[in-house]
């Protein structure tokens, strides 16, 4: 029979990695096939895009970064901390903006000076279709996912996507969508520069939980999942 594993167990292990994790040296097992996080051979500017989001993430520009990062937090603070409305924020700026529009086009009249005619504003039209188009693909892409694995007949697949939504709904019990999407804004604005700056301890640390938990599926796999068929399910016919 396969070794039962018992949740104390599987946390023991997982803290005793943690606080060996720095001092060990990568598995030579993985590093043969791994030459870093993931298979990556490419520097991580390289594939964040090598753009200017890059260079956003990156830190290059410290100056854009911080206010980006910046803007965001206030937003975060504006609706978390201070309790503001969207719909209150909007009204507001855009009574600021009439009232600067207003001020702006009967200044010249009242200084006796020729009137200046207001700059307008106007978004383009592809902006709004860029981003529909990006929206769509990428909520099409994962309904396709999800209807690919309800689909599929393959339980084990099916079973470990159901669950990893529902710990998704058990994060989201905690918190409201926008203090997910800051939480989100700010990793992707540290993880990718500090990966960066110390990917050498990164990786050696990834690897040794990447061989614990391996060798835990695969004492679960043989116990349990083994055990789970992965054809698709055929209802009997009943007379």
């Amino acid at each position: 029979m396969p070794e039962k594993i018992t949740p104390e167990d599987l946390l023991n292990n997982l803290v005793e990695t943690i606080a060996d994790s720095v001092s060990k040296e990568k598995s030579n097992s993985v590093a043969s096939s791994f030459n870093r996080l993931f298979g990556r051979q490419r520097p991580i500017h390289h594939i964040l895009g090598g753009g200017k989001s890059a260079d956003v993430l990156l830190w290059r520009n410290k100056k854009i970064s911080a206010s980006v990062l910046a803007g965001a937090t206030a937003i975060w603070v504006l609706f978390e901390w201070l309790n503001y409305h969207f719909l209150t924020l909007l009204c507001f700026a855009l009574v600021l903006g009439m009232l600067a529009q207003f001020v702006w086009s009967n200044a010249s009249s009242l200084l006796n000076r020729s009137p200046s005619q207001v700059p307008r504003l106007v978004l383009p039209d592809e902006l709004f279709v860029s981003i529909g188009r990006s929206l769509g693909g990428e909520v099409n892409r994962g309904l396709q996912f999800l209807q690919d694995v309800a689909c599929g007949g393959n339980l084990k697949q099916f079973i470990v996507v159901v669950a990893s939504l529902w710990v998704a709904a058990i994060i989201g019990s905690w918190c409201n969508f926008l203090t997910v999407l800051y939480i989100g804004f700010v990793a992707a604005h540290t993880l990718p520069v500090l990966y960066e700056r110390y990917d050498e301890q990164i990786d050696s640390f990834i690897y040794n939980m990447f061989d614990q938990f391996q060798n835990h599926y695969k004492k679960l796999d043989s116990g349990v999942l083994s055990k789970i068929s992965k054809g698709k399910f055929k209802l009997k016919k009943q007379d």
